[in-house]
């Protein structure tokens, strides 16, 4: 009989079953996908070599985990992805407020109904779905939330003694016995609340209003722990740490197409946008290298890190800019434009932490030279590098983009103008035109405007150019023609 259909005791003990704890299901589970060479933590990318095989050898160790990373370093993801390597039914007593297993029940009232209905006790098979629970550490959280208290309308309405056990209303730890536990932000836990914790991971202890109760939890503890807490709000007690088996440091992607491959995965985007918006793949490029540039801007605190969803929402904002000028210009398609990147400025100020000299710049200005920086960075992938220092009247690959710029008035590039304007715009320049035909000659056409438009950008951040922002979009020119033209 399939164990999820099994309905009494004697049903479960005739099918065979045997007990096993939480930490044999894991570790069994992943010995199975091991052998069979399986992804084990499916959608987690640039771990591959260093917190996945540290993460499945704690598992295999039975071990309690704590991560410890900065934000956004799928420290919660990689908890949630354990739930996968549990067995999918377990069967609990019908009624019991701790998932008693019917074979070895810890509760009073598992233990008596047994003791009552033998092998006609009623049984039901949870999930492994409904098996993890999650608690995120607040300064307000109390032992009671996690242990238990004595419950006084309990014992009011059953008529019971407070010498009577069965006044407890057990906490979240003990009604999640045979579960993943997963507790958040650990170091903003009191310390006197950690202390708590300390027979429950090593005895099996409880302690609740007097009442000490042997009770042998079976569960798997995850903790997760940014060490930048531990200088700002409070730190994990030594004697917790110490009953901790294994403690994991998680990172930041280490490649751009690491980062990529996360943020395609976990960008949220409406069918409609992926139809008819095409994204060039450099966007992706730019988009992961703002975050590179941000881990090493001298404008932000390196500490604080930076998150993974600060590439995520940034291109589905980036996304929800183009798909705003198509719908006011009444197109059924377009394409991603470098002004668009504009439109990522809000993505990013609400997720870096500022040092003393990025607050006086400001947010946004900082935004807007981590773009420029990332242009930078992509620039010689490219196209020539330009060197910090040439020789003067040394012929450049550039001379005749900026000679246009000086004999001309500039280019104005609207941020919502239709695609036939902005490209009639960018193909007035012919000098641009000639030099993507020598450096980029296997270029797609669908690229060629966004990898224009990167051009002009690239020579700004290398002051070729200078670039305005005016309040309906953009004005390239000659740094220096429209000076000497007024003289």
């Amino acid at each position: 009989m399939q164990i999820e259909k099994i309905k009494t005791l004697g049903q479960l003990k005739e099918s065979g079953y045997r007990s096993k704890s939480i930490k044999d299901e894991l570790r069994d589970n992943l010995i199975e996908k091991i052998k069979k060479n399986e992804t084990t933590f499916e959608g987690i990318h640039g771990y591959e070599n260093t917190v996945i095989p540290e993460l499945e050898r704690a598992i295999l160790s039975r071990h309690n985990i704590n991560f410890l990373g900065l934000r956004g370093q799928a420290k919660t993801r990689l908890a949630r992805l354990m739930v996968a390597l549990l067995d999918e039914w377990i069967p609990v007593v019908k009624g019991s407020e701790i998932n008693d297993d019917p074979l070895q029940p810890l509760s009073r009232y598992a233990m008596e109904l047994i003791k009552e209905h033998a092998n006609d006790t009623p049984i039901v098979c949870i999930h492994r779905q409904e098996r993890f629970f999650e608690k995120l550490a607040t300064p307000d959280v109390t032992v009671a939330d996690l242990i238990g208290d004595v419950d006084p309308i309990k014992a009011a309405n059953l008529k019971l003694s407070y010498a009577d056990d069965r006044v407890i209303h057990y906490g979240m730890i003990p009604r999640a016995n045979r579960s993943i536990f997963v507790i958040n932000e650990l170091p903003d836990l009191q310390a006197r609340i950690q202390v708590a914790l300390f027979n429950i991971l090593q005895e099996g202890d409880i302690q609740i209003r007097g009442f000490k109760l042997r009770l042998p939890l079976d569960m798997q503890f995850v903790f997760t722990a940014n060490p930048e807490d531990y200088t700002n709000r409070g730190s994990i007690v030594t004697p917790l740490k110490d009953r901790i088996g294994s403690q994991i440091l998680t990172h930041y992607p280490e490649t751009v197409e690491i980062a990529k491959k996360i943020t395609k995965q976990e960008a949220k985007l409406e069918i409609s946008q992926k139809e008819s918006i095409y994204v060039p793949e450099l966007v992706f490029d730019l988009l992961e290298q703002i975050a590179f540039e941000a881990r090493n801007s001298e404008y932000i605190d390196h500490k604080s890190g930076i998150s993974a969803r600060m590439s995520i929402t940034a291109f589905e904002n980036l996304m929800s800019t183009a798909e705003r000028r198509m719908l006011k210009n009444n197109e059924d398609a377009t394409g991603i434009r470098l002004s668009d990147f504009m439109g990522v400025i809000p993505s990013i100020t609400g997720k870096v932490e500022l040092v003393y000299e990025g607050e006086q710049e400001g947010a946004a200005f900082v935004a807007q030279e981590l773009i420029n920086d990332a242009i930078k960075s992509m620039f010689p992938k490219y196209f020539p590098k330009i060197e910090k220092l040439e020789r003067p009247n040394a012929p450049s690959p550039y001379d005749e983009i900026v000679q246009w710029f000086f004999d001309g008035s500039g280019l104005e590039l609207l941020d919502d103008v239709p695609d036939n304007e902005y490209k009639d715009g960018l193909d007035q320049i012919k000098p641009l035109t000639n030099l993507l035909l020598e450096y980029q000659p296997d270029i797609e056409a669908k690229d060629s405007y966004f990898i224009k438009e990167f051009l002009l950008w690239g020579l700004v951040a290398y002051k070729k150019l200078s670039k305005h922002r005016f309040t309906e979009g953009y004005q390239f020119k000659d740094p220096y023609g429209s000076y000497i033209s007024g003289l």
